[in-house]
Parts: structure tokens; sequence; C-alpha cells
């Protein structure tokens, strides 16, 4: 009988060492990962399914890293804040981070997210206005960002209205760009994401027409790409190289299916809205494969042509070697059997 009770309290004590042993271990497992901060772009959105569907698998925790986001208050600081190291990572936009660095902001552009432009110029349908040489002596309601200016006035000048800007009259009308073309306030919009707002002022009963920028002479330019600092790029490579194996994993699994990305991302934010939301990301799911041969990769004759335009146009210096703006080198060693 004492043998028995003294097998019990034995067994009993290997019990409570094995279950604080495996508590211990993860504690320890916790703080072993890796924290990283990456700030978002814009509000959580379908662009960013790919992300929210690798951090929702455990694809980042598999690569030992344990990934916060945020959006910050001011999207305009978000290349200041990784370009510190305040940030590790960023989502931002090809011609944002072109302007960076023409400033000295150490930034680099890690993978390419969306292959193609989104921002675009939309009328509504019930105005006739189809083509940019429509636009001749209207209102334009645009966010108050310069770049928008240049783009315009290229598109402008393909179609025909040679004299550009000068005719058209440009009202600053925030981000209420839907707002304000729904209410009349102006007779066009640009800055407005096609995979985004159209549908939202579809849903509001007003359809809309869309006139992409790289259909009138705009140079092709890759709208969201993932960023780091240049510090991080060359001291901090393999950590680099975990975040991309991850997010481009996250990507290339919601090219395939995008409604399942859409699932993880609402999981993390269900108050996004899946009206606007779920046809998005099927819109977006070919742009960001694109026509590459894996998900992320980004070429050197895109980021030449828009850097060349931007110089054309006075928004950057002359003399940037855009060679150093972005790498393939991490996209180029994400391993193959995480993309079947």
């Amino acid at each position: 009988m004492k043998l028995t009770i003294i097998i019990r309290i034995l067994v009993s004590c290997l019990i409570c060492v094995f279950l604080i042993g495996c508590e211990m271990g993860s504690d320890s497992d916790q703080e072993s990962m890796q924290q990283i901060k990456l700030v978002l772009d814009w509000f959580p959105n379908a662009n960013h399914a790919g992300l929210f569907l690798a951090i929702e698998k455990g694809y980042f925790a598999e690569e030992g890293l344990e990934v916060s986001t945020y959006t910050p208050e001011d999207p305009a600081s978000i290349l200041q804040t990784v370009g510190t190291g305040a940030d590790d990572f960023g989502i931002n936009y090809q011609p944002d981070l072109l302007l960076a660095r023409d400033q000295g902001v150490p930034v680099i552009s890690v993978a390419a997210i969306v292959q193609t432009p989104l921002n675009s110029v939309m009328t509504l349908r019930s105005s006739g206005l189809k083509r940019p040489r429509d636009l001749d002596g209207k209102k334009i309601g645009y966010p108050g960002i310069p770049l928008n200016e240049p783009m315009l006035d290229t598109m402008l000048k393909y179609d025909g209205v040679m004299e550009g800007l000068e005719r058209v009259e440009l009202v600053n009308v925030g981000f209420n760009l839907g707002a304000a073309l729904i209410s009349g306030q102006v007779d066009a919009c640009v800055g407005c994401f096609w995979t985004y707002e159209s549908i939202a002022m579809k849903n509001q009963g007003f359809p809309v027409e869309i006139m992409k920028m790289e259909e009138w002479g705009v140079p092709s330019y890759y709208e969201l790409i993932l960023v780091t600092n240049e510090d991080m790029h060359e001291k901090e490579g393999k950590t680099v190289q975990k975040f991309v194996n991850a997010i481009i994993r996250g990507y290339t699994e919601a090219s395939r299916d995008p409604q399942a990305a859409v699932d993880s991302l609402m999981r993390a934010y269900p108050e996004i809205d899946p009206e606007i939301d779920r046809p998005g990301a099927d819109l977006l799911a070919p742009l960001w494969k694109g026509d590459v041969a894996r998900v992320g990769w980004q070429s050197q004759v895109r980021w030449e042509q828009f850097s060349s335009w931007m110089q054309n146009n006075g928004l950057i210096d002359n003399n940037m070697d855009v060679s150093k703006a972005y790498s393939n080198s991490y996209v180029a060693e994400v391993p193959s059997g995480n993309l079947d």
C-alpha cells in the first residue's frame, strides 16, 4: 500500500515537472521570437490580405518572427520611420520611395506587392466623361498629394490636351474623393484606387468610369512595395530574408485564393467592409502575381522607366542610381517549396 502511494506521488511529481517544463519552454519560445514592427500604408483592406493570411497561418512564426502591424496617423511618415529604424518594415509605394531616396532617406524596396498602379482618374459614368481629353475645362478633385499633378498632366497631354493642367481646375478635397465626386463638387477625381473607391461608389449606386494611368502615358510602376532601411538590408539580411519568405508565401497563396485571404483579414479586423474588400481582393489577386515568375519580383526596366519619368518631370535628381532603390535578392531566395 505504501509503495503504491509512493509511486502515485512520484508520478504526480513527474507530471508537475513536465507541465512546468512545457510552460517554461513555451515562455522561452515566446522570448526567442524576434519582434518585428511593420507599418501599413493605409487602414487594413484587401491590399493587405496576403499579409494577414501569412500571420494567421503562422508563416512568420515558422521563421521565428512575431510581427506587429499598425496604421500611422500620418501615412507620409512611413518612409521616415522605416528609414530611421523606428519601424523594421513598411508597406509603401514606388514613387514615394524614389522621392524619399532623392531626399536622402535610406530606404529600399525588397519586394513588389502589387505589380501595377492602382491610382487612377475616375468620373461618374452618368457624366459621359470617359477619357482624359474629356476633362478639358473641368474641376478635378485630388487629395493634395503633389505627385498626382504631373500624373494627371501626363494623361491629359497623352490624350491631346497639350496645355495639360492649365486646362483643368484642381480642387484639394483631401481624401474625400468619392464624396466630392458623388456630390458634384468636382467632375472627376485623381488619386482614387480603382480596387477600392470604384467599388465603394458603385455600392452606393454611383458606378464610375476608370482611367488607368498606365493606359494614358504614365509609365507603369509598383503601387505597393515592401520596404526596409539600408542598414537592415546590409547588416540584418537574414531577418529580411525570413520576413520576405513569409510574406511572399502569404501573397502567393492569396493570389490563388483571394477570398480565403480576406477571411484571414476579417478575423484580424472584423470592422472591414466585405462588400468592398471581397470584390477588391478578386481584382487584386492577378495583380499580386502579375506576369512575373514569382510574387514579389521587381523589374529593372520598370524602375528605370518610372525613374526617368520622374526625372523628366523634375521630381527627382537626374543623378539617382535607381539600381540601389530596390533588391530582388530576397525574393530570389524564397524557398520554392513554400510557393507550391
